[in-house]
């Protein structure tokens, strides 16, 4: 059986990386908690690569420490972490079988044969590849043969389970039947993980938590509901999901945790948001924050703006409207199932409820 062993937390200490003069990654600190599936989310550079491999062992910090399961591993050799790794490019074996790859990790750590192979079986039947054991990796698809890597990497029984962007290579199909299937061996084996990304939909996904990077450094953390509809920053809100933001003033607060807000901008416009934050002061300037989905076309809302059609994106189960509001600044609109799409150069009224926005420090 793949029995796990007991779960470990990593944590990260103000973990700081130079290359030369580059600074990859600037005072990280980071808790994955036993059990946990945690993305490091972020664009090319950001650092998130960088963190991944120091848990890992391949580079070590320029200062501060890394702790996993309460041991130290700052200093130490990859081969003396029990971590297993799944890399973007497979990293298989071309001239082994799919069971001797899975196998590998195994044979080096000398396990009896007989245990070695009742262990395969297992890997093989948790990634669903037992009529592929014989096979090998020339003869599988990028799928196929990314699931022969997760099972080689969760055979030894690792305390954490490290994903160095897993998915990238495919094909989106592949992509999205590969993110429930690691999900699904993750929750089975109840593996701590630490999971790297661009693509925020794996990450929204797939995730307990996810750590949004940029550069160098962690910028929120949260639960990926909280992160899409509470971002904590203008960068946040604009790399996870599609969002509308509008320079505004507090100029009022009201009851029941209602704020009362006005446009930065020739045309002065009233909105009303639903924000408690403690930063709220009248006379703040910030940004207002709508995603597409949640606004509509037509009055009977509290928030409503006049704008004219610019454009309209058809993307198969979603159509998006782009118009233009006060001051040439564009609104996207998600058009809902059933509702007409209005023509290019066409008048609206965009209209949104307190609940369904947001406000942002500038």
């Amino acid at each position: 059986m793949l029995n796990r062993r007991a779960m470990s937390d990593v944590v990260f200490e103000k973990v700081e990386k130079r290359f030369g003069e580059h600074v990859a990654v600037r005072g990280v600190d980071l808790l994955v908690r036993p059990g946990e599936f945690v993305t490091l989310l972020g664009p090319s550079g950001c650092g998130k690569t960088t963190c991944l491999r120091m848990v890992a062992g391949f580079i070590s910090p320029t200062s501060g420490r890394i702790v996993m399961g309460g041991r130290d591993i700052t200093a130490l050799p990859p081969y003396r972490r029990n971590t297993g790794m799944v890399f973007q490019s497979y990293a298989l074996f071309p001239h082994r079988t799919v069971a001797e790859n899975i196998a590998f990790g195994l044979q080096v750590r000398r396990l009896p044969r007989a245990d070695c192979a009742a262990r395969v079986k297992d890997a093989l039947r948790l990634v669903r590849l037992e009529p592929f054991a014989d096979r090998y990796p020339g003869q599988l698809s990028g799928g196929q043969r990314q699931r022969v890597a997760l099972a080689r990497a969760v055979i030894i029984r690792p305390e954490v389970l490290l994903l160095d962007e897993p998915l990238a290579a495919l094909d989106l199909k592949l992509r999205e039947e590969l993110q429930v299937e690691i999900k699904r061996i993750q929750s089975a084996l109840k593996i701590t993980t630490l999971f790297v990304t661009h693509d925020q939909g794996e990450a929204l996904s797939m995730s307990d938590r996810v750590a949004v990077m940029h550069d160098g450094r962690i910028v929120q953390i949260d639960s990926p509901q909280a992160l899409y509809e509470r971002p904590s920053s203008r960068y946040v809100a604009n790399f996870v999901g599609r969002t509308n933001l509008l320079d505004v003033i507090v100029r009022e607060k009201l009851a029941a945790g209602m704020v009362r807000v006005e446009t930065d901008g020739a045309r002065k416009i009233s909105l009303t948001v639903a924000a408690a934050d403690s930063w709220i002061e009248i006379g703040t300037r910030c940004l207002l924050g709508a995603r597409p989905e949640h606004l509509h076309f037509g009055e009977g809302r509290a928030n409503t703006i006049a704008a004219k059609v610019r454009t309209a994106t058809y993307l198969g189960n979603i159509r998006y409207v782009d118009a233009e509001i006060a001051d040439g600044q564009s609104f996207a609109v998600q058009v809902r199932p059933g509702e007409p799409t209005p023509a290019r150069g066409e008048v609206v009224v965009i209209g949104w409820r307190p609940e369904a926005c947001f406000l942002l420090k500038e």
